[in-house]
């Protein structure tokens, strides 16, 4: 019997607990908000906001304000000092460092043991479990998987805490016997110089039997490219022929889905997106059919969500489908009513599935158009299938106003395989974006608010480039896609050697 018909029969019970997903989605939410702030009660955090007294969703709520990262900062300082019972019961020894999206300003998000095991790692488990349901034929655990992880930072570290990326934090505290299912060995992959790291990766794992892949997409897609270059090989299966499955997460996958197509070309190949941040596990692509991911509704998570076009958060029995919503959070880690800058959609209510629409800071709404980073994909996706075009990296920020008074959006667009004419592909993603966003649509009527929209065609590696000037090559680290202000555009602008 093969190691994954073996590791299959580990997961059967959690597939039976999964379907329960369908119909006990309030009371599992409910039961997690009990367990968080029973266990929390003694705690400094927890007294002060009665979590004692708290009987359910009313009493939390009416108690305990929404926070952002500025007003947990202060508590989250003492954690890193040392102080206990905080946030958390006991001492946080953990802190993903986050920038969220590419500001300078870092984020120390707590993560402590409970968190990392009921949170973080059960989420890695449920991926493998739902993928092993939908594929019976799998022989994942036969090989290795490539996990491509962070780095630690020493430099923030405090005495009695740490901080890494949340994958580093991963990787550190796994469980050992993973290791034996795992590539590249643990110092490669806390290598902290994202450029060393990517050739010792490529060379490390190209030589072994490596049937999955875990990571953010545009770093994987670099190491992999690394790796055909050593190899000499023209695809991926070549050199991995049991490759089976790509675990992605971090950055939406559908600006790079044409290049590992492209790269990767066996029919039996695999993709399952996650949802997963330095401040939980969220979301798991249960079926490789529909682009929305299940919310995983029994780790120690209480979700709460609050209407874009209001200012009342409701709990996630209260919401409704299409709705787009900002997505607030309670966890083991200690984060209370957090609001963490993504935006969701609901699709479905039975089982609660949703697709991630975008961010609260991630944008334009600059004339009233409110385009959000989803219509960003669609509009870009359909482009590139119109004129055979592959988008690597992008982003895209207003024009105020130029010298002749006009105003409009400007993309800057880096291609793995550039349209024959750019001004086409405007043209068509102008169009599809005005068919998917109303106030875009409205905003472009006649030109009268809003201009056909610009294309600057980024040189090879520009988005990397200034991902590096900011120290922030590899890792999670992301440029964001949409801006309501120009300060980055304008910075990649004048990299590129185009002033505006």
């Amino acid at each position: 019997m093969s190691i994954t018909n073996i590791a299959r029969h580990f997961f059967a019970s959690r597939w039976r607990e999964l379907e329960s997903y369908q119909t006990d989605g309030e009371r599992m939410q409910r039961e997690v908000l009990a367990h968080l702030t029973e266990r929390a009660k003694d705690t400094e955090y927890g007294r002060n906001h009665l979590f004692g007294a708290v009987k359910g969703y009313d009493d939390f709520v009416r108690n305990t304000p929404v926070n952002t990262y500025e007003e947990l900062k202060g508590d989250i300082d003492r954690m890193r000092q040392g102080e206990e019972d905080v946030l958390w019961p006991g001492r946080v020894k953990w802190y993903a460092k986050s920038s969220g999206t590419t500001n300078d300003k870092s984020k120390f998000i707590p993560v402590s043991a409970e968190g990392l095991k009921r949170i973080h790692y059960k989420g890695g488990a449920d991926a493998v479990a739902l993928y092993l349901r939908n594929n019976p034929q799998s022989r994942m655990f036969d090989g290795r998987g490539l996990i491509l992880g962070g780095s630690h930072a020493p430099n923030y570290n405090l005495p009695g805490s740490l901080v890494g990326d949340l994958s580093a934090i991963l990787i550190e505290n796994i469980n050992p016997v993973v290791n034996l299912f795992r590539v590249p060995k643990k110092q490669t992959a806390l290598l902290q110089d994202f450029e060393v790291k990517r050739d010792r990766i490529a060379r490390e794992a190209m030589n072994k039997n490596v049937t999955n892949l875990s990571g953010v997409p545009s770093w994987m897609l670099s190491v992999l490219n690394r790796v055909m270059e050593l190899s000499g090989k023209t695809h991926l299966e070549e050199v991995w022929p049991n490759l089976e499955v790509f675990f992605h997460g971090g950055v939406a996958f559908t600006p790079y889905r044409e290049q590992y197509r492209k790269l990767i070309t066996s029919p039996l190949m695999h993709y399952e997106e996650t949802y997963n941040a330095s401040e939980g596990f969220f979301g798991l692509q249960d079926d490789p059919n529909d682009k929305a991911m299940s919310l995983m509704i029994d780790y120690d998570v209480f979700y709460e969500f609050m209407p874009m076009d209001g200012d009342t958060a409701i709990p996630l029995w209260a919401v409704e489908k299409g709705k787009n919503y900002a997505m607030i959070i309670s966890t083991s880690c200690g984060l209370w009513r957090y609001m963490i800058g993504d935006t969701v959609q609901f699709t479905s209510l039975n089982p609660y599935k949703f697709i991630i629409s975008g961010r609260t800071k991630s944008f334009i709404n600059a004339f009233g158009e409110e385009l959000i980073v989803d219509n960003a994909e669609q509009g870009l996706a359909y482009a590139c299938q119109k004129t055979g075009a592959v988008v690597q990296e992008y982003t895209a920020a207003p024009v105020f106003m130029d010298q002749h008074a006009k105003c409009r959006h400007q993309w800057v667009v880096e291609f793995a395989k550039q349209p024959a004419s750019v001004q086409e592909f405007a043209s068509i993603l102008d169009r599809k974006l005005q068919e998917l966003n109303s106030d875009y649509e409205a905003k472009r009527y006649k030109n009268i608010t809003l201009q056909p929209l610009e294309i600057v065609v980024a040189r090879a590696d520009l988005f990397n480039d200034w991902l590096k000037r900011k120290g922030k090559l590899g890792g999670q680290h992301k440029v964001p896609r949409l801006s309501n202000e120009r300060t980055i555009i304008d910075e990649l602008l004048k990299l590129n050697g185009v002033e505006r």
